[in-house]
């Protein structure tokens, strides 16, 4: 049986200062349940403080985007041995916010071109990942307007074949896939648990012909869009839905353990 996974992407949000009242407040509360995996995904600049004030406990750390290159003339970007160096297990690749697909854009639109990931992008983000051990939470998803189209199976089939092109299914055992319906995402609206649920098993299965059913069943598949602990229970309890990705909810210590203890 898959372990369930629970991971918080804080995205733009908490000073380092901030960061360790929220981590320390956190652990009180959730150091006993350590039979759900929890992983915290803060900004760069956190995650020195973030990886001391976890070191002892069961809670990962997650960082939540990476460079393709190993070095060079790269201004701004981290690479991921830069991250391997910080203790960071995981690292999400294709958050609909890199790539320019917005639920709720809190910017001006004409720069949406800005965030420029593609599937392409994804790939050579994933490899270099996998390289240096770190392992991958790569993020999948539709428009409402590609799901009103009736192209969510297309648009999700087409990011899993670009993003996992390649390669070898023996270094995807450990791969994580997070389901986050762009619509969903920071908007107050959440896939109905059933319909989460039947999109996270056309993952699972689309997994299972492009890299074999060994690997899909290790494969854990979460589910992301306006996550919180009112409707993580519900969510975690369907058979294809191994746990969350959780936007704004992690960034507060109550609702974000309430979540985590709902897995």
């Amino acid at each position: 049986m898959r372990t369930k996974l629970v991971a918080g992407n804080w995205k733009m949000n908490l000073t380092p200062t901030e960061a360790a009242a929220a981590v320390e407040a956190f652990i009180k509360l959730v150091d006993a349940r350590e039979n759900v995996d929890v992983i915290l995904c803060p900004s760069y600049v956190s995650l020195p403080k973030v990886r001391e004030l976890i070191r002892n406990t069961h809670v990962k750390l997650g960082a939540q985007d990476v460079f393709w290159e190993e070095s060079g003339a790269f201004t701004g970007r981290v690479s991921a041995s830069m991250l391997g160096d910080l203790g960071v297990s995981h690292c999400i690749v294709g958050h609909s916010e890199s790539r320019g697909r917005f639920g709720k854009m809190e910017t001006d639109a004409s720069l949406a071109p800005y965030f420029a990931e593609t599937d392409h992008t994804v790939n050579l983000k994933i490899r270099r990942l996998l390289f240096h051990a770190i392992n991958p939470i790569l993020c999948v998803g539709e428009t409402l307007a590609e799901r009103e189209t009736g192209k969510t199976e297309e648009v999700i089939a087409g990011q899993l074949r670009g993003g996992l092109d390649g390669i070898d299914p023996a270094e995807l055992y450990f791969l994580v896939v997070a389901y986050e319906p762009v619509w969903a995402i920071g908007t107050g609206q959440t896939c109905a648990a059933p319909e989460a649920d039947r999109v996270c098993g056309f993952i699972r299965d689309t997994i299972a012909g492009m890299m074999g059913t060994d690997v899909a069943e290790h494969t854990r598949i979460l589910y992301g869009g306006s996550v919180k602990a009112a409707n993580s229970a519900e969510l975690f309890q369907q058979p294809n839905i191994d746990g969350g990705l959780v936007g704004g909810a992690s960034i507060d210590p109550g609702e974000f353990s309430r979540i985590v203890f709902s897995a």
